[in-house]
């Protein structure tokens, strides 16, 4: 089944700002958006993997617990 362009597009930028987020608050220890902002986000994103399985991709932060490890 062929996935529209905007959900796609949806998707890469869900990523891009839970990436965002993620590094704001595990690396500089500065959250950006309240708690449940993100908790949405997240859980927009699922349901869109969820819904397009064919799109989720190893890197995606649904994929992955924590950030980045920091180098020393």
């Amino acid at each position: 089944m062929s996935v529209p362009a905007a959900t796609r597009k949806r998707i890469d930028s869900l990523r891009d700002q839970i990436r965002h987020h993620n590094y704001q608050y595990h690396v500089l220890d500065e959250p950006d958006v309240p708690d449940a902002e993100y908790d949405r986000l997240v859980r927009e994103l699922q349901k869109l993997e969820t819904e397009h399985p064919q799109l989720i991709t190893p890197d995606s932060p649904t994929q992955r617990v924590g950030a980045e490890p920091i180098k020393a």
